[in-house]
């Protein structure tokens, strides 16, 4: 059971689309998956779940919505434990330690533990723990290995094979938690210059984070307690294309596209280097800038569009295309997760 988190520092790359179409994709390809949105703008989870459904989900429903009776929630207990802000709200408000989360089921074999915008007010305790827990303080721990720990349980609850973790675009106190609990880090990259920016201050920031987890925190780690390994393996990168056709770069893209390996070699790994080899860059992504309204309005993976759902003629090839991009994508990713992880 690997975990996998997605990340880059520099918002507005697709990190979020690139997540809720990985999932799809390992799901249509026979794994079980779990999804976990640790982002406090949860836009993954409003990737996932309507209006309606959100409104139950964050208790803010409202008797003047229609009924509809084929809502995700009528199949729930709403007296569960459905999104990360409530499973830490006992931290939060000094009540206690985490509550356990009921991953809901998208679809089979895929699982989500929903995102909540209330999971901003966890930064401040997740801010001030982070060196209480320096030496073995059990409570200042549990607090830093909240999002572990709730994520392990969800793992035993659906066992998956793989759990995607979406994470939001800072190195805030909320983001070094998510991080931790993740086995590998894939950093979804747009070629410009902010995410050049954004390697040249992740890269070290991780190496920093988990050189005091294993210094300060695991040597003293109480007994019984579950805390995560916080080896954060970089797993490579992938290019998310802007609005242009793959084949004719313009030279300002193919300017910074030269720049990644060597800026990702030198920050993010410390092998500094004047190569540029791409032995990291696992994908190009191309924009499908066209599918993405279709796949909105339909709340369904671009590559899952048919012709009722406005995809026809040449779109529909498009669509094609971008199947064979993602289940490619997902074949390269397990190779890299078979080297880093199992070898």
């Amino acid at each position: 059971m690997t975990s996998i988190a997605l990340f880059n520092n520099k918002g507005g790359v697709g990190k979020t689309t690139l997540v809720y179409h990985l999932a799809h994709m390992y799901q249509r390809q026979g794994q079980r998956v779990l999804v976990v949105d640790l982002d406090p703008q949860s836009n993954l989870t409003s990737s996932f779940l309507d209006e309606e459904d959100l409104s139950f989900l964050w208790d803010e429903y409202e008797p003047t919505f229609p009924d509809r009776q084929e809502s995700l929630f009528s199949r729930f207990d709403l007296g569960g434990v459905w999104t990360i802000a409530q499973a830490v709200e006992p931290i939060i408000r000094g009540k206690g330690d985490i509550r356990s989360v009921d991953p809901l089921e998208m679809a089979e074999n895929l699982w989500l533990v929903p995102g909540d915008l209330e999971l901003s007010r966890f930064e401040d305790e997740l801010s001030t723990n982070w060196t209480k827990g320096f030496g073995g303080d059990e409570k200042a721990l549990r607090t830093t290995s909240a999002f572990h720990r709730i994520i392990q349980e969800a793992r035993r609850r659906v066992d998956p094979d793989i759990t995607l973790i979406d994470v939001g675009p800072n190195l805030g106190a909320i983001n070094r938690a998510a991080l931790l609990s993740s086995d590998t880090v894939l950093m979804p990259l747009a070629a410009d210059l902010f995410s050049l920016r954004g390697l040249r201050n992740l890269g070290p920031t991780l190496r920093e984070w988990r050189q005091k987890w294993e210094q300060f925190v695991l040597p003293w780690a109480p007994e019984g307690l579950e805390l995560p390994t916080g080896r954060m393996a970089p797993l490579g990168y992938v290019i998310m294309q802007p609005g242009m056709r793959l084949d004719r770069p313009v030279q300002a893209y193919q300017r910074w596209l030269d720049r990644i390996p060597v800026v990702y070699d030198r920050f993010v790994l410390d092998t500094p280097t004047r190569s540029g080899s791409t032995e990291h860059e696992i994908a190009t992504i191309r924009n499908y800038r066209s599918l993405m309204p279709l796949a909105h309005d339909a709340r369904k993976p671009m590559f899952d569009l048919k012709a009722a759902d406005g995809a026809l003629g040449s779109t529909q090839t498009f669509v094609q295309t971008c199947y064979r991009d993602f289940k490619d994508l997902v074949e390269k990713i397990d190779a890299r997760l078979a080297r880093t992880v199992h070898g």
